[in-house]
């Protein structure tokens, strides 16, 4: 994953609500697969692992945040144990077909919670967060972030 990336994940995180915040795991998940895929294409077993690996982290953060008060989740662990026996056939058979079948499973799950995020209305997650707000400015082809009350206290003092 770039460092772009990272940032631009890092930024959502931080003005999220708990609806985004499962659709920006997802988000991260498939970041990871397709760069799993792409290490896949260029034949380096190594990045390939490392990727697949770093998914498999993200699919079982999601199988550990399962509430069984609700009903749903005794439906989403199955799913998740799934996936994440796909991604490990992926790394013992050196193969990006399973990485494809997980992905085909995961974008079901990400629309249903892409839907419930739009009509999530609650309170974003992190307080006192930096405020991003990005635009053009005078330089062509060129967007600059600034943040906002970069001055304040965000709560903590040495």
């Amino acid at each position: 994953m770039t460092q772009e990336k990272k940032q631009e994940f890092t930024r959502r995180l931080s003005c999220c609500n708990r609806g985004e915040m499962i659709v920006i795991m997802y988000d991260i998940l498939f970041s990871y697969l397709d760069d799993a895929i792409e290490a896949k294409g260029q034949g380096t077993y190594e990045e390939f692992r490392d990727a697949v690996g770093k998914a498999g982290q993200v699919v079982h953060r999601l199988m550990e945040d399962l509430d069984f008060a609700y009903p749903i989740a005794s439906e989403l662990y199955p799913a998740y144990q799934f996936v994440s026996k796909l991604l490990s056939l992926a790394v013992c058979k050196n193969t990006a077909e399973n990485l494809h079948d997980a992905k085909r499973v995961l974008k079901n799950l990400y629309d249903g919670f892409a839907e419930a995020a739009k009509q999530d209305s609650s309170a974003p997650l992190m307080q006192h967060a930096q405020q991003v707000v990005a635009g053009m400015t005078y330089q062509k082809g060129s967007l600059t972030e600034t943040l906002q009350g970069s001055e304040s206290s965000r709560g903590f003092f040495a």
